[in-house]
């Protein structure tokens, strides 16, 4: 009759792997890091928008020499109004009235969007494509922002929480458009 033996050879396998897992584990007070010492290299300790003295080649300087404001200032500068003469701004402001006119006739009654877009197409003078509408609130009309306009000028008319409508000249967008965007990229 023959024995049949347990193979003793599944043992190393198992011992190997327990050293492989195992090997990586360490001490975290060890990491000097973890210590909170300091970085050994002059590049890694460096703070701010500049680099180390040391990493400096270029010319001009590779700091940025501003500030987070002014950062987030140029990062939205394409929601500034261009700049429109005042003549412009005078011979544009009869449409402007009447828009606020219209915008404060729909408020108390409401409309839906395709109104509204007529009513500011016919206050000034433009096609109802070019008119632009931001705000979801249509009956009755509040939280609204109208606007439309051709060349560097547009007319920007806003119905408020209240129910109130008022209406300015201002020019287009840096990106465009008459409404300033509601941001984020």
């Amino acid at each position: 009759m023959t024995r049949i033996r347990p193979r003793r050879q599944l043992g190393a396998p198992v011992l190997l792997a327990l050293l492989v897992l195992t090997a990586g584990c360490a001490d975290p007070s060890s990491d000097s890091r973890a210590a909170g010492s300091a970085p050994s290299s002059p590049a890694a300790s460096a703070k701010g928008f500049c680099p180390p003295p040391e990493d400096t080649l270029a010319s001009p300087s590779p700091c940025i020499s501003y500030g987070w404001d002014q950062r987030v200032a140029e990062n939205h500068a394409y929601r500034e109004a261009q700049p429109i003469t005042a003549g412009q701004r005078q011979e544009a402001q009869p449409r402007a009235t009447a828009l606020a006119a219209a915008l404060q006739e729909l408020a108390a009654k409401g409309t839906t969007l395709d109104g509204l877009r007529t009513a500011a197409a016919e206050a000034l003078g433009l096609q109802t494509r070019q008119i632009e509408v931001q705000g979801d609130f249509l009956v009755p009309l509040h939280d609204m922002l109208v606007g439309g306009g051709e060349g560097r000028v547009c007319v920007n008319g806003t119905v408020d929480s209240s129910g109130h409508a008022t209406a300015e000249v201002v020019g287009r967008t840096v990106e465009g458009t008459c409404l300033p965007g509601r941001g984020g990229h």
